[in-house]
């Protein structure tokens, strides 16, 4: 392992973050805002879900959104600009190995949704006065949610050829597996062939594991959500060594 590597393209994607900091904590504050508005009108209809206020409930959901897609968007540009400017050769040809390339770039593409994360976790402390039964834990899901996407993102990065594909992954695939994973509402409420569906996806464990910390209740066993957070972990590691062992894409 080359600290001096890791350090060296973990700095220097922190640098580009740093110079594009406001833009990217002003979003999800102002969309934070705008779904406690719009929730908030909602509870009017309805006050709670599995016993808790909605706008508390909607809370780990929205964590769990954003982050997804921002962990996803900052890893998968970040290794694929390289790419674009013809640079990533110098990756490939250096001492380094895939893991310090990966330790570099998704260690910084975690800091930055973690960070953003945190920013929407405030917004909400001040807005509901959310309550959080196990901090540590939460602490600790959603620094693993954050890994598990940038993880996700380098493969993207990786496999991706332009812009277009970039983002076809992070619009098409990953918000509506959000969205239908119970980010906003409990599964429970959803017709039975619906429910069965969003229980064969991943991201309602994801999501409800990471509620779980929260308020001590889960719509699934936090083992199970757990396992499959850190197995989807696994699988996106084994998945990015084979790419740098057969070197699929990574000249393209």
């Amino acid at each position: 392992m080359n600290v001096y590597a890791i350090f060296g393209i973990f700095q220097k994607e922190m640098a580009r973050t740093f110079r594009t900091l406001i833009q990217s904590l002003i979003s999800p504050v102002i969309s934070t805002a705008l779904y406690f508005v719009i929730f908030g009108l909602l509870s009017r209809k309805m006050d709670t879900i599995l016993g808790v206020s909605i706008k508390d409930f909607i809370v780990p959901g929205l964590i769990v959104l954003t982050v997804s897609t921002q962990s996803v968007s900052n890893a998968s540009f970040g290794i694929f600009f390289p790419k674009l400017v013809n640079t990533f050769y110098q990756y490939l040809v250096a001492p380094i190995s895939f893991l310090d390339l990966l330790l570099g770039f998704v260690g910084a593409a975690a800091c930055k949704s973690l960070l953003i994360g945190i920013v929407i976790l405030l917004t909400a402390i001040v807005m509901v006065d959310v309550q959080i039964m196990y901090p540590s834990l939460m602490l600790l899901y959603l620094i693993l949610v954050c890994i598990c996407f940038c993880l996700i993102g380098f493969i993207i990065g990786i496999w991706g050829r332009s812009f277009e594909q970039l983002n076809f992954v992070p619009l098409l695939v990953l918000t509506p597996l959000v969205f239908l994973g119970g980010c906003f509402y409990s599964i429970e409420m959803l017709p039975p062939t619906w429910e069965f569906i969003s229980r064969l996806n991943p991201m309602f464990y994801i999501v409800d594991g990471f509620r779980w910390t929260f308020f001590g209740i889960s719509e699934a066993s936090i083992s199970l959500s757990v396992s499959v957070t850190i197995g989807l972990c696994i699988f996106s590691l084994l998945v990015i060594r084979w790419m740098f062992t057969t070197g699929y894409r990574l000249k393209d």
